[in-house]
């Protein structure tokens, strides 16, 4: 199973559709956002995907309150199962408590990543390019005994993306 995890868009949707087309240059099947989506265009770049995907509302996301029934955009923190895996995901990180195996969460606009007590904690930095010149998201595989992050950025200035690979065992 491989998943492309991104959050706080913000206005930018120009980096979110070259977020999102990278991530299914990658093999993704899943899309996850982290909140800060901002504008509806983000939401509608997540729909136009055609992957599935889920979203939560960030603090800055007010204005797209209305459009949770048309998108598939949710209040957090929101839990949720793909194939046997169980998620958490949230905006603010609040809720950073190991009860499920994989917790997502965005808002600091910071890389991280953690695996403590069996559960993978993943930020998957700023897709935006506010607070430093890098567009980010995250690639995770999830294999039978073996969670992969491979983490992509790019520099607003550069055209290509570089990576960073990490590996948990389960």
């Amino acid at each position: 199973m491989i998943i492309g995890i991104l959050s706080d868009s913000h206005l930018k949707s120009d980096y979110t559709k070259e977020v999102i087309d990278y991530l299914k240059s990658q093999g993704c099947e899943y899309l996850i956002h982290a909140g800060d989506l901002c504008i509806e265009k983000n939401l509608q770049l997540l729909e136009e995907s055609n992957l599935k995907y889920i979203a939560v509302f960030g603090n800055n996301d007010r204005a797209l309150l209305e459009l949770s029934s048309k998108y598939n955009i949710k209040s957090e923190p929101y839990y949720f199962k793909i194939k046997n895996k169980r998620f958490k995901l949230m905006h603010l990180p609040y809720h950073l408590t190991p009860d499920v195996d994989i917790v997502i969460f965005g808002h600091t606009h910071i890389f991280e990543k953690d695996y403590k007590n069996k559960t993978l904690f993943i930020n998957p930095g700023e897709v935006c390019a506010r607070e430093k010149p890098l567009i980010e998201c995250v690639k995770l595989e999830i294999k039978e005994n073996e969670y992969i992050i491979t983490r992509y950025f790019r520099d607003i200035n550069e055209k290509n993306f570089k990576k960073e690979e990490y590996k948990y065992e389960q």
